[in-house]
């Protein structure tokens, strides 16, 4: 098997509302808004939350896309979903979370394969842009 060095350092995510966004993936997945007040005070285009030491969300508005000529079109540009892995009882946690505030999500599905191998139980949940994430735990 071949090693690679590359880790992933951040996704962006299209969103209406960058604060909401980052309320949201706050008050679900417990991530830390990043440069909250910043992009409030108008001194970043954008925030993000952290997923991990390595690797945040960025939570870019779709005002941004004007802005971005060497990607044009991109605004909305389909990412089928991002995945998650998180430990068994944080990935209990998350489900238990989600239906607290209503988030609609799909029932749990076993067996996925992913990065890691098999993944015993996912289950997929939408942000409030429609933004499709898969949580998932490995043994």
């Amino acid at each position: 098997m071949t090693h690679h060095t590359a880790r992933l350092d951040h996704v962006v995510l299209w969103v209406a509302d960058p604060a909401a966004a980052a309320g949201f993936y706050e008050r679900t997945l417990g991530l830390e808004p990043l440069r909250l007040a910043e992009f409030t005070a108008g001194e970043v285009a954008f925030p993000s939350v952290r997923l991990n030491e390595e690797t945040i969300l960025d939570l870019a508005p779709h005002t941004l896309a004007p802005r971005m000529p060497a990607l044009p079109g991109s605004a909305g540009h389909p990412v089928n979903h991002i995945c998650l892995a998180l430990p068994s009882e944080a990935f209990d946690a998350l489900r238990a979370r989600l239906a607290e505030h209503a988030v609609p999500m799909t029932d749990i599905g076993h067996d996925s394969f992913g990065a890691r191998g098999k993944a015993p139980r996912t289950f997929y949940f939408s942000d409030p842009d429609g933004n499709v994430v898969e949580a998932r735990h490995y043994d």
